[in-house]
């Protein structure tokens, strides 16, 4: 379309490669005018929390920095979505918008309704597929309905695999003839007034040039020991991609193209085993898009009379899980690293998700709106589903028996107790044999605090809990 002007809304696909919207933008127009809009009221209840917007912070000031560097600019607006796409249409004289499809919810129905809004005003709309390798409505079973169980979904995604192919990076945009009114990125405060995130700069480049670093950096040196490595906390053994993937600063199809370059499935147990947790985030999405209502309620209907404690009972006992106070070390070790890090190793996330939800009989919506605040890599398909999964009331979830022991965990995939060490000092001086034990009342290690409740009784009582749900 000669000399015409669109605008590339960017959401959570903060990267310039392998971007469908932009390459599909590029193709079409002359002129491109990339937006992004802050509009926390249009997620409802799960708008970004607090770690969240300290990564969105960083992430878009690197995307407006590479925009420049190829001779365009990103305009930020805040406010209502609408309100500000039709603002910039008329600023720039654009007709066309386009932008990567999102999944959640509430991004759902709102985005079908702005598409129509756009198109009745004379706006041509296209939507793209930046996020998944197969979008939530293209695996399904024989029978069209969505899969529930994990494997059957990952052996239909290994039977329909074809090659994946990749965007190219624009060198250059040409933006419009007229630029509009952009605010700043500070006017949006997305970074905490108290600087409790300090930390997390030592450890994470948010953005699109640190993810691309982590993927190379763990092809070349950790993805053909994944399988063995992924549950070892005390190890730096996962990819740690989640964030970048989350603000989609790198596609999972570049993560399947690095990970086999003639983008077929890939070699040897531990390559494949990392595509296999690609399928794992596209199956949570899968859940989602086809469930709703799963972030507040049990996918397994029977646990909505699931007999939780009362809130006034485990308020205390859910500030001492939330602060990495509850006397059992690897779940406080885990909390911890939340705190200090924006993240938590997988395995550690299972077992404090199980120790909340069974041994404290604390409602997992509790839990999973903690990790929505405080993680980095707060995804609302992967929340929701991994919170369902250890509580036992979601699809392909671990049975409600099924309680970590948090001590045996610790045994197993900590065995020398680095993990817990590294973030409980205070045990420092136990042993190896002894470190991933319950703190007894009256056993002296510093300000640490006993256990707040029995491993086994509190398992027990569980169980008791499960069986009356059963018998209802």
């Amino acid at each position: 379309m000669s000399n015409s002007t669109a605008i590339v809304w960017f959401r959570r696909d903060l990267r310039l490669a392998d971007n469908p919207a932009l390459d599909r933008a590029r193709k079409e127009h002359d002129h491109i005018v990339p937006v992004f809009i802050w509009d926390p009221q249009a997620e409802g209840e799960w708008a970004p929390g607090a770690a969240s917007r300290w990564w969105l912070h960083h992430s878009l000031a690197e995307l407006s920095d590479r925009l420049e560097k190829r001779g365009s600019r990103l305009i930020i607006a805040k406010g209502d979505t609408a309100e500000a796409l039709s603002r910039i249409c008329n600023a720039t004289g654009a007709r066309a918008v386009y932008w990567n499809r999102l999944y959640d919810p509430a991004l759902v129905e709102r985005d079908r309704d702005l598409k129509q809004s756009l198109r009745d005003d004379g706006i041509e709309v296209e939507s793209c597929n930046g996020a998944l390798l197969f979008e939530p409505w293209e695996l399904l079973k024989e029978d069209d309905s969505p899969y529930l169980v994990f494997t059957p979904f990952w052996k239909q995604m290994q039977r329909r695999w074809r090659p994946p192919s990749s965007c190219p990076e624009p060198r250059k945009l040409q933006g419009p003839d007229r630029w509009p009114a952009s605010v700043g990125l500070d006017s949006l405060s997305l970074l905490p007034t108290l600087d409790w995130a300090d930390g997390f700069s030592k450890r994470w480049s948010p953005g699109e040039l640190g993810a691309r670093r982590r993927l190379e950096k763990y092809c070349a040196n950790g993805a053909d020991d994944y399988d063995r490595t992924r549950n070892l906390p005390d190890r730096d053994g996962t990819s740690r991609l989640s964030p970048h993937l989350h603000f989609g600063e790198i596609s999972p199809v570049q993560v399947a193209l690095a990970l086999d370059e003639a983008g077929e499935l890939p070699a040897g147990k531990g390559r494949l085993s990392l595509l296999r947790e690609i399928a794992w985030r596209e199956f949570s999405w899968h859940l989602l898009f086809h469930h709703p209502e799963t972030p507040l309620e049990p996918l397994k209907a029977q646990f909505s009379n699931f007999p939780w404690r009362d809130r006034k009972d485990y308020r205390d006992g859910l500030k001492a899980w939330q602060q990495g106070r509850t006397g059992i070390p690897l779940v406080d070790a885990g909390m911890r690293e939340l705190w200090a890090t924006g993240w938590m190793h997988n395995r550690v996330r299972m077992v404090v998700a199980s120790f909340l939800s069974k041994n404290l009989l604390i409602p997992w919506q509790e839990g999973a709106k903690w990790f929505w605040d405080t993680l980095v890599d707060a995804d609302l398909g992967n929340n929701t589903q991994g919170w369902q999964w250890t509580a036992g009331c979601g699809a392909d979830a671990a049975p409600y028996f099924r309680v970590f022991n948090p001590v045996l965990q610790g045994e197993k995939f900590d065995p020398q107790g680095e993990y817990v060490r590294r973030w409980c000092p205070e045990l420092s001086e136990r042993s190896p044999k002894e470190l991933h034990h319950p703190i007894q009342s009256g056993e002296g290690f510093g300000d640490y605090p006993p256990a707040m409740v029995d491993l086994k009784g509190s398992r027990q009582r569980a169980l008791e809990a499960y069986e009356r749900i059963k018998r209802d």
